[in-house]
């Protein structure tokens, strides 16, 4: 049983070399998209992209959510976890997004998107399972 004072180690907090304190920023979008397209959200936001590249990234998880609020709309949760805030502004500040951005300027949102929100969160704690000893010995 893992004692009070021990600190639980998720994988992707075991590859940072700063295990004593969590730090981890979570980037949260919620996209609202007609209903019968969250796929094209999906397959945007699943397929592998220079964001992989950049160091402090940990993951991206692209979710839809369960049960519709009504026929007409579908919601898609992008969540972006990041080891701190000074990653995610490496890839904020990145040439690549940066560009991805100029690109985009200018241009209307795509028809099936019909809004989109964001967020960001600074991870205070984080509660993993409990390893089970064996009785058996």
């Amino acid at each position: 049983m893992m004692k009070e004072d021990e600190i639980f180690q998720p994988p992707w907090l075991q590859r940072n070399p700063v295990k004593e304190r969590v730090v981890m920023l979570i980037q949260m979008r919620t996209i609202v998209v007609k209903a019968g397209t969250s796929d094209l959200v999906v397959e945007r936001f699943g397929k592998p992209g220079p964001i992989q590249e950049i160091e402090g990234f940990l993951d991206m998880s692209v979710m839809v959510k369960k049960g519709k609020r009504s026929d007409e709309e579908e919601e898609v949760v992008v969540m972006t976890r990041w080891e701190s805030q000074e990653a995610w502004k490496r890839w904020e500040t990145s040439d690549i997004h940066i560009q991805g951005h100029r690109e985009n300027r200018g241009k209307p949102k795509p028809e099936h998107v019909i809004r989109t929100e964001h967020a960001m969160y600074e991870v205070k704690k984080v509660k993993g399972p409990i390893a089970v000893s064996s009785k058996a010995e």
